[in-house]
Formats: structure tokens, sequence, C-alpha cells
């Protein structure tokens, strides 16, 4: 005797040993024996063969036509001996039978299973819903099938184009276009970006790098210059001298504005204020100015710009504020964090008289610090100075041979002075003097000079040493100014966001503590509330001590900390896009230059950095070396997308001088320089 049963959802046949009633022993067509529960068998037989019987149903069972099947078949459930007997009319043998069963059974959406051997006809409504299905998944495997062959022949699907980014960025795998993408990549052995690159999905490799930050930082498109719409801010005026009373009037409106309709009055300031920036500053938060006073010493002013004044917290502008967080930065373009129309509202751009926050401070003519007041008011900016033409005519060796005549000569050598005083009473340099600082400068109109990067954007990557007295004047007054600021509000108990450093790590905190790299007792970011949300905040809270008003933010405010923490979030990823965008533009230098050689010096094991550019790579093949030994490179390969390039070195470079010196910053890198 021989028996058809069902184990782990298949079907097998073998003959019996013995029969227990309750279980059987069996013996398959492999010769494996085994133990068959009687509940499971569904079919006793005497011929033919174990092993012919599920050939020869196999085989009969793909010529039965499912759809007559289920059109024959009654509505109540069955047995399959049943309706294989109704099927052919007679008594079915056990090959017709087990043909039966097993064409039921390759059938669920016909057929549903009830029990072992015993189904049911599937009502018409759900059989068509589901052919209906299985239909539309035929048909995305065909066009699955056809967008894997477009790809592999370097054409764009055009379901592509509407969901590029996100199959770029973040592929929803259940789409068939990803699914597609990634076949597609398995059989090309490409990566994702270089298919679509491939097949003109990108138009550069900038553009894919940027995108995917923009992709995740403004999703709301417009390449993060877009802005919702919103209530300008309120007008700053009038005409009062700098004698009077500080304003107290223009509070901060009833919230669902910017302000009173009327505008601010402020004193316009008796200074002539210059600011210190590179050529490509826009967002000028701070100048100075120095004024002599009649008795002897000076006073000297930091104004820093003023948007606190112009919209709060709760308004439109502050909202858009509090989103962004910051400005992004990235060699040839940058991201606003507010638009543009309000920055040049409040920048401080030669030819205006601007809305400032102004810390004066009582200097002897020995360079004592002999108080400060701060005052709010409109400041009148007399000039811009760009780095480019200051720093060939004010500098170390200027300064130790002699200054030449040119415009704010004398200004500059005395907060100059007065600013070596400030880093000596810190008992800490504002830089070791180790570290270079690089500018990035993209000319969008001028041809890559790359081959396989057709199109514009040609890089000029320029070396300067940091440190320099430009750096060091801004630096100290920078700092000056914050530690003041901050050290205000902590007395007034007033809350604010502070830098806080110990056991060299930084931090974000709303208590105020020592910055140890600074050494100052508290450092509050107050200075670039044109770019950073963070000063902004500081300057509200300012405003408020200053005016006698209820701060915005009180002690323990879900939203100070809310906003603390997702600007040191926010403003770190900034950080690390703008690294990881200096580092495609070094590699795009080397390529625009033909560059097959390189020069780098040792940081350590198997890591360096190249002689020209600040490009960090790491070299497999580099020998055990000291650090600040300099060696000689085989530049192998460049990969855009991947932002990689693979050095090999080749021999000592002993005409280079050694340096062994460290070349990061002592602190914080930008928190005490000019471009900070």
């Amino acid at each position: 005797m021989n028996i058809l049963f069902e184990e782990d959802g298949a079907f097998r046949a073998g003959t019996v040993l013995a029969d227990n009633t309750t279980s059987l022993q069996v013996e398959l067509a492999s010769g494996k024996r085994a133990k068959v529960k009687a509940a499971n068998v569904l079919q006793r037989f005497a011929a033919p063969a174990p092993g012919e019987l599920l050939e020869r149903a196999e085989a009969e069972a793909e010529g039965i036509d499912i759809n007559f099947l289920w059109e024959v078949c009654g509505e109540a459930e069955f047995a399959f001996e049943e309706l294989a007997a109704e099927y052919h009319g007679a008594k079915p043998d056990a090959v017709q039978t087990a043909a039966v069963l097993l064409r039921l059974h390759s059938a669920p959406m016909y057929f549903h299973r009830k029990g072992r051997g015993r189904f049911r006809k599937a009502p018409p409504e759900i059989l068509q819903a589901a052919l209906a299905g299985l239909e539309k998944k035929r048909q995305q495997a065909l066009a699955i099938e056809r967008m894997v062959g477009e790809l592999k022949a370097g054409r764009l699907p055009a379901e592509f184009g509407p969901i590029l980014p996100q199959l770029i960025y973040k592929p929803d795998r259940n789409r068939g276009e990803t699914k597609a993408l990634e076949a597609a990549c398995g059989e090309t052995g490409k990566s994702v970006a270089r298919l679509l690159f491939d097949c003109g999905a990108l138009a550069s490799t900038h553009d894919y790098h940027l995108g995917r930050f923009l992709f995740e930082y403004f999703p709301e498109g417009k390449g993060g210059t877009g802005f919702p719409s919103y209530v300008p801010p309120r007008a700053i005026g009038a005409q009062r001298p700098t004698s009077s009373p500080l304003p107290g009037e223009g509070g901060r409106g009833d919230g669902s504005a910017n302000g009173d309709a009327e505008g601010l009055e402020l004193a316009l300031a008796q200074v002539q204020a210059f600011s210190i920036d590179d050529a490509h500053t826009t967002e000028i938060d701070d100048a100075f100015s120095v004024t002599a006073k009649p008795e002897g010493g000076w006073r000297i002013g930091i104004h820093i710009a003023a948007p606190g004044l112009g919209f709060a917290p709760d308004t439109d502008l502050g909202r858009i504020a509090r989103e962004r967080l910051s400005t992004v930065y990235m060699p040839g373009r940058k991201i606003t964090m507010l638009p543009e129309a309000v920055v040049e509202h409040f920048t401080l751009a030669a030819g205006h008289a601007v809305p400032a926050l102004s810390l004066y401070l009582d200097v002897a003519a020995d360079y004592r610090l002999l108080g400060h007041e701060t005052r709010i008011e409109r400041v009148p900016v007399a000039a811009n100075l760009r780095h480019h033409d200051i720093e060939p005519v004010f500098n170390a060796a200027t300064l130790a041979s002699g200054l030449g005549d040119f415009a704010w000569r004398d200004e500059l050598k005395l907060l100059w002075e007065f600013a070596q005083v400030l880093e000596a009473g810190r008992g800490k340099p504002s830089d070791n003097g180790n570290r270079k600082d690089y500018s990035f400068v993209v000319d969008w109109t001028a041809d890559s000079g790359i081959a396989a990067e057709p199109g514009k954007g040609h890089v000029l990557i320029e070396e300067r040493q940091r440190g320099s007295p430009l750096d060091t004047l801004v630096a100290e007054l920078m700092i000056l100014a914050n530690a003041t600021w901050g050290g205000m509000l902590r007395d007034a108990g007033i809350p604010a966001l502070y830098r806080v450093q110990t056991a060299g790590k930084v931090r974000m905190s709303t208590v105020a503590a020592a910055h140890e790299g600074l050494g100052v007792d508290c450092y509050a970011w107050s200075s670039s509330p044109l770019r950073r949300y963070c000063d902004l905040l500081n300057q509200w809270q300012l405003l408020a001590l200053l005016r006698e008003e209820a701060p915005f933010f009180a002690p323990k405010s879900a939203d100070l900390l809310a906003a603390m923490r997702d600007f040191e979030l926010t403003y770190a990823a900034y950080a690390d896009f703008q690294r990881g965008m200096e580092r495609y533009w070094c590699l795009r230098w080397l390529m625009q230059r033909g560059a097959e050689t390189a020069v780098g010096r040792v940081l350590r094991e198997s890591l360096l950095r190249l002689e020209a550019i600040p490009l960090v790579a790491r070299v497999p093949s580099l020998p055990d070396m000291p650090r600040g030994a300099a060696v000689r490179l085989s530049i192998d390969a460049i990969d855009l997308l991947e932002a990689e390039i693979r050095l090999r070195y080749l021999e000592p470079a002993p005409e280079l001088a050694a340096n062994t010196g460290s070349d990061e910053p002592f602190a914080e890198d930008g928190e005490q320089t000019a471009a900070e």
C-alpha cells in the first residue's frame, strides 16, 4: 500500500511499512524512512509507484484549466477527491485524483484552503481583485525589466524624472523604480550615483553632493533660497543725539506682527564705524570704531548688527530663523539663515546708518580697560574693509618696519595694540600660528577645465596663514564682546546660550561656565546674529535686559532647551557639509590642473595632508614616517561622485623643510578668527 501525504506544506508519496492506526512508518522513493501522522495522509493507492505518482500528477495538473475548474465547482466547501470525481465524470485513478489536488493547491486565488485536502471556491469579487493584483504585478515586472534594460543601455527611464531625488538619496524599496535601479546596479557593478550619472540624470557631480544636503535639510526645494512669505521687519529710524537716554519705547509688540506700526526710534551714534571681512562676506555682523577722549585714552566701539530689533521670536522671520538655525557655507555658494532682503536691511554696509547693539570700551592711554557700556543705537558705517586690500599693507612685517599711509591705518594700529593687551590678559593666544586658512573661490562662469566634468565651475584655492594681525584684532574684540555680554546676562539671571569648554570638550549650555580654551569665565555667542540663531537668541535676551523687559525665553524654558539642542546638531551638520564640499572642490582643483603627483605631510600612520590644499587622505602604502615628514605621492585615481582620491607613496620629499608642528587649532575652529 502507498500513500500521498502532506508534510511542511509539500506533498510526498511513499510505501507503507507499518500502519499503527494513528501513525504510519513509510519508506520514501529516496529510500529514506519517515514517521507520518495518519491525519496527514491524503490518499491511499496501490499503483503506480510513489515516485511515479507525483511525477505523472504534476504533468497532468498542468493541463487542467483552473478557470473551468472554478466555474464547475459549487459554492460549498469540498474535498479534493469529490471535485476530482466530478471533473473526470467517473471514479478517477490515483494519478488523476492527485493531479486535481496539485492543481487546487497551486491556485490559492481561485480556491481557499479550509483544511487538509479541503477547499472552497473563492467568491467572484475576491477572485477578480486577486487577478487584477496579479496582472498589476506582472505589468510591474515587465516595467522593471524594461527599466533595467534602459539603465544598462545608458538611458534614464521616463518614470525616474519626477522622483529622482528620492531615488538617489532616500529610495523606497517598495517602488518598482527602486527595484529596477538596484537590479541594474547589481548587473552592471556600478553604484547608484555612478549609474545615474552615466545615464545623464545628474547634471554634475557637484549637483549630486549639494542635492543630498538640500534633500535632507531643505526639502521644500528651490535650493534653499526660497523662503515662505513673511511680515517685513519693523522700520527703524530717528535722529536723536547719542547723549540722550537709552530708548525704552517700542517693546516687542503683540506677538502677531514685527512690532509697532510706527517703527522704532533710535539714537544716531556719533562715530564712524568700519568692518573687516573677506571679499565675499555679505552678512556683515560686526564693525568697530575708535574715538579719542579729550582727557586721554579712547572710546572703542564694537558694533553688532541688530536684527533682533526688527522682529521677535514669535514672528514670521523669527520662525524662519528658528527653522534654519544658521547660514550654510560652502565653496562658491551659501544658503542664508534670513532672506536676502532682511540681511541687506540689517547688514553693516558702508554708507548706511544701521541698527546695532554697541559695546563701548573706555580704554586708558596705556590700554587698560576702565569700563564698558552697551547701547542700542543706529551706527553710521563709513567703510567695509576687505582682507585682500588691507593685509598687504597691514601685517606683521609692515607693523615691524613701520606702516605706510593708508585709510584707517591709525585705528587699525590702535586696535591691534589693544588686542595684544587683551590677549595677554586672557593668558591664551588667539591662535597658535601653525594653522592655515584656505579660501575657495568658484567662478561659475568659467569652464571646469575637467574633461570628465563638463560644464561651469573653475575653483581657485588660496592659502592664508592664520593668526595675522587682522585675525588677532577681530578675534580679541569678538571674544571680549561675547564674554562681556554673556557675563551681563549671567549676572542678571537671564538665560542664554553659552559655549562651554571643559576638559577639552566644547558644548552648548544654558548655564554660564568657563571656556577654558579661550580663558574666559563665560562665553555667549552674540556677535553673528545675521548668521546664527544662537547669537540672535542671545541678542533678544540682551535687548530685553537693556530695556528692562521680561526676556523672551524664561529660565528652564522648554523652547530655549529645544533651540539649544537643535542649533548644536544643525550647526554641526552644516559644518560637516562644508568640510565635505571643501574636500570635493580640492579634488576638482587637482583634476583641473591635471595633477599626476602631489606632495603631502604625514599626520599619523597612513594619514597625511596635501601640501598645497586642505585635503586629508589615507595612503595605505605610506611607510612608517615621523609626523610632519614630506612625501611625494602618485595620484592614481579621483572619484568626484564618491569624493575619494587614491594616492600611492613614491618617495620622500627632502627638498621641503621639515614641519613637525601641529596644524590643528588650539580651540574650536572658527571661534577666534575673523571669519567668526
